[in-house]
């Protein structure tokens, strides 16, 4: 009878029939050990195979679920103590690897991520949004404890900053130094687990941020790795030579070996396969395309090119309903291209010509010289030739933070709960929510947060029940959005229609329709100065019933907002803006009017 133990496929520690396997890459080691709290942390007692192309591996019936362990690798004499670079789990940032094998109960069988065009996507910082205590990190659980507000509010999909296990308990998570591992201090692997479940079960999808552009600086296991280096640089996980360099540290993956492919490749799949993810949200693409991210001349990193393109590629073979988002930031359409024209196949990209002229023009101090044309190209833009191959915003936790402030901070700095500050903040959301694009708003957006975003700080709660109006606006305008509220079909769709653009009195415009049903048009109408006009003509292409689902100035969502009455749109047999009917409308100053037929 053979009794020879088979040894499991798959890197890291695999357990399988009571045993586990543990392999590992260390290509320049002489030997490799592995222990842990299983053999009193013998460095010499379980002693792992040389494999091909540099790998290592053992069988072994000493170790099970949750036992702690490193690798000790030989290297020019010395015996090197390593945490496993695949570790599903670490007791904390520089302390053991634990073996894991990630078998949560789960219940979201039925959740099904809604279509790209229907999402309404709610960025957040687990460690901020909603803090027990303001001196406690927020956790996965508090995150959960908010889930049904995020449901009323109507969103269908939050994307969480980076929850790899970084050094210490406070940070944005751009600092990854264990790729696989679930930040403790959030609530590890079965925490993350919970959130993702609790979620679904309530339709909401999950996105996860994650970061391949540098790992650290701090903290990281993988830095010369098994002894070897050159140029006293990382080793066999980096750069060895001056394409290491990222304005974050020394240390960009080498995407020209495979197996540092492979292994962020890895990474990608479990955020999807293990914890159940709808989508990737990938950190500053652009320093993975090039060796300076793409400002002014530089040399483009091929590799790194591949890398982007085969994971892609794989999730839309494997995952169609998984959504990968680039924060590439260079308007760059080969970013969502198919791969067949030479693109990196990523499902939408963070849009620059949408954020920065908007902000551009909602903070200007001078309604004078507020420039509509900028709002009319950014409202028009598209990638791919695809609306939904971008995503659109006017605060993340970058544009709120590094010198730059919430939205109604920077109209008007001081007094961010002035009528011009919340007015105009909110034609930014508006514009949002209206685009074509998948809309995506900032914590605290909706209630108009006005703080800079630290990760120390928490998020304040008290401001949403001072601002419940304004948080009950942006739920309303989100559920037409997203469908949950009828009649709004046209602003889950490709096109959009510029009705009119007056630059004197700062008024826009514009129709939503799907051409393919045209029955649910939604035409928005902004105003950009602080003037209000009666009776405002705009030209019409027939004589349609529009009536008001939105005003967004108006006194039931903030008691300091508008009394000039808005109705229907009255339609005359005029001829405005070269159109044969005119919408006769009442619009308060700073306004944001949302109709539809219905």
């Amino acid at each position: 009878m053979n009794t020879t133990i088979t040894k499991s496929a798959g890197m890291g520690a695999v357990i399988n029939d009571g045993a586990v396997t543990f392999r590992v890459w260390a290509p320049n080691a002489k030997k490799v050990f592995v222990g842990g709290s299983f053999n009193n942390w013998s460095k010499n007692d379980i002693i792992l195979e040389a494999e091909n192309d540099g790998y290592w591996s053992v069988i072994t019936d000493q170790a099970s679920e949750r036992d702690e362990y490193k690798f000790f690798i030989e290297y020019n004499g010395k015996i090197l103590s390593r945490n496993d670079p695949y570790a599903f789990e670490v007791t904390n940032s520089n302390g053991n690897s634990i073996i894991r094998t990630l078998d949560f109960k789960w219940e979201d069988e039925d959740f099904k991520m809604p279509s790209w065009n229907e999402l309404v996507i709610y960025e957040l910082h687990v460690g901020t949004f909603n803090r027990s205590s303001p001196d406690a990190v927020g956790t996965f659980k508090d995150v959960i404890e908010k889930l049904d507000y995020l449901k009323n509010l109507g969103i269908n999909c939050i994307e969480l900053l980076p929850v790899a296990e970084f050094a210490g308990g406070i940070s944005w998570g751009y600092n990854p130094a264990h790729p696989f591992a679930i930040e403790q201090d959030y609530g590890g692997p079965d925490g993350f687990a919970k959130l993702v479940n609790e979620a679904h079960k309530k339709g909401i999808a999950v996105i996860m941020d994650v970061v391949y552009n540098h790992f650290g600086p701090s903290d990281v296991d993988l830095w010369q790795f098994d002894g070897w280096s050159e140029n006293d640089k990382g080793g066999i996980y980096f750069y060895n030579d001056h394409r290491s360099d990222t304005p974050w540290g020394d240390t960009r993956p080498d995407y020209g070996r495979e197996e540092v492919r492979q292994y962020l490749r890895d990474n990608a799949l479990m955020w999807i396969e293990k914890y159940h993810c709808d989508g990737l949200r990938m950190d500053a693409t652009s320093y993975i395309r090039y060796e300076g991210g793409g400002l002014g001349y530089d040399t483009e990193i091929e590799e790194g090119n591949v890398l982007m393109r085969d994971i892609n590629s794989e999730i839309r073979e494997k995952y169609p309903h998984v959504l990968t988002i680039a924060e590439d930031l260079k308007g760059d359409s080969r970013v969502t291209d198919a791969v067949k024209d030479n693109g990196l196949a990523y499902g939408s990209q963070w849009d620059m010509n949408f954020v920065h002229p908007v902000r551009e023009v909602i903070e200007d101090t001078h309604d004078d010289s507020r420039d509509l044309q900028k709002v009319v190209d950014a409202l028009e833009f598209k990638y791919s030739n695809d609306a939904f191959s971008r995503i659109v915003y006017t605060e993340s936790h970058d544009e709120v933070a590094n010198g730059k402030a919430r939205v109604p901070e920077e109209i008007q700095p001081g007094n961010a709960e002035s009528d011009f500050a919340k007015k105009r903040a909110i034609l930014g959301i508006v514009l949002t929510l209206t685009a074509p694009g998948i809309p995506m708003l900032f914590q605290g957006q909706e209630f108009i947060e006005d703080e800079y975003f630290q990760d120390t700080e928490g998020l304040d709660w008290e401001k949403e029940k001072k601002h419940k109006g304004i948080e009950k606006l942006i739920g309303d305008i989100i559920k037409l959005r997203t469908g949950e509220s009828e009649g709004a079909k046209g602003l889950r769709s490709q096109h959009i229609e510029i009705l009119h653009v007056n630059h004197d009195a700062k008024i826009l415009a514009y129709n939503r329709f799907d051409a393919n049903d045209p029955s649910e048009p939604v035409l928005v109408v902004l105003n950009f100065s602080n003037q209000e006009y009666e009776n405002y003509s705009i030209g019409l292409n027939e004589k349609e019933p529009f009536h008001l689902r939105i005003n967004a100035v108006s006194k039931i969502y903030d008691e300091t907002f508008s009394e000039l009455p808005v109705d229907r749109v009255e339609v005359v047999a005029e001829n405005t803006d070269a159109k044969n009917w005119t919408g006769k409308i009442n619009i308060p100053a700073y306004a944001s009017l949302i109709f539809t037929k219905a």
